[in-house]
C-alpha cells in the first residue's frame, strides 16, 4: 500500500459520504432509534436482586451489534456501485491498489462507525441509563471495530453480487446466522455441540462476549483482549480476501 494514495482514497471516500445525506442518517439516526425501541421493549421488565437488567443485557450487546449489521449493507451496496458505474474500473486504471481502496474503504467506514458507536453509546447511556462494570469506552471501542468488521465482509461479499438486491441477498447468508449463534439468544456452552464448533467460528460470537466480558468485570480481562484481537485478525483476513475476489465490473 502508498500511504499517499490511501489517504487520498479514505478522504475521497468520506467525501462521498458527507454529500449522501440519506446513509449519513442511516448510520447516525438509525443505532439510536433502535436503542429507543429496545428500551421501550424491556422498560417494564422486572429485575432479579442483585442482577443486570434485562435492558443492560440487551443493549450492551446490541451496540455491537447494530453497527456490524448497518456497516455491512451500506458498504457491500457501496462498493457495488463503484462497479457498476464504472468508477472502479477507471480508479484501477491509476496507480490505485487494490489494498488502498480497500483499506481505504475501511478507514473511511471505520471513522464513521466511531461517530455512530458514540452517539449510540451517548443515547445508551445518558438518555436510557445503560450500566455497565466496565467503561464505556471500551464499549465504544469494541462496537467500532465491529462495525469495521462488518465493512470488510461487505466489500467480500460485494464481489460475488452484480446487483444491489443481491448483495442485501448476502445478509441471510452472511449476518443472520452470526447473530442466532453469537450467544445472543442461547448461551453458546448450551448450544449442540456442532453448533458451538460453528459459532466459534464467527467472529460476531467473539464481539459479542467482549462486549459482555465489559459488561461484568470492572477492569479489562484477558479474555475481551483476546476476543477483540480475533475479530481484528478477521478484518484484516476479510479485507485481504475482498483483495483478492475484487472485480473491476459487476457482470
Amino acid at each position: 500500500m502508498n500511504a499517499r494514495i490511501l489517504a487520498a482514497t479514505t478522504g475521497r471516500v468520506l467525501r462521498q459520504l458527507r454529500h449522501d445525506r440519506r446513509t449519513v442518517a442511516l448510520l447516525v439516526l438509525v443505532p439510536a432509534l433502535l436503542l429507543t425501541l429496545v428500551y421501550y421493549m424491556y422498560a417494564d421488565q422486572p429485575t432479579p436482586p442483585g442482577q443486570p437488567s434485562m435492558f443492560d443485557r440487551v443493549a450492551l450487546v446490541m451496540l455491537g451489534v447494530f453497527p456490524f449489521v448497518i456497516m455491512f449493507l451500506v458498504t457491500s451496496i457501496a462498493m457495488l456501485r463503484e462497479r457498476t458505474s464504472g468508477t472502479l474500473e477507471r480508479l484501477l486504471t491509476t496507480p490505485l491498489g487494490r489494498l488502498d481502496l480497500l483499506f481505504g474503504y475501511g478507514i473511511a467506514f471505520g471513522l464513521a462507525a466511531a461517530g455512530q458507536a458514540a452517539i449510540a453509546s451517548a443515547v445508551a447511556y445518558w438518555v436510557f441509563g445503560l450500566t455497565t462494570a466496565g467503561s464505556s469506552a471500551l464499549v465504544i471501542l469494541i462496537a467500532v471495530v465491529n462495525a469495521v468488521l462488518g465493512v470488510a465482509l461487505g466489500l467480500f461479499c460485494s464481489a460475488f453480487a452484480r446487483t444491489e438486491f443481491q448483495a442485501v441477498q448476502f445478509m441471510p447468508v452472511v449476518v443472520i446466522p452470526q447473530l442466532l449463534l453469537c450467544g445472543l439468544f442461547v448461551a453458546r456452552d448450551e448450544m449442540a455441540g456442532w453448533l458451538q464448533a460453528v459459532s466459534d467460528a464467527l467472529p460476531l460470537s467473539y464481539a459479542v462476549e467482549a462486549l459482555q466480558e465489559v459488561g461484568a468485570h470492572a477492569e479489562p480481562t484477558a479474555t475481551m483482549w483476546r476476543d477483540l484481537g480475533v475479530v481484528a485478525g478477521a478484518v484484516v483476513l476479510a479485507l485481504a480476501l475482498a483483495a483478492a475476489t475484487l472485480r473491476r465490473r459487476s457482470g
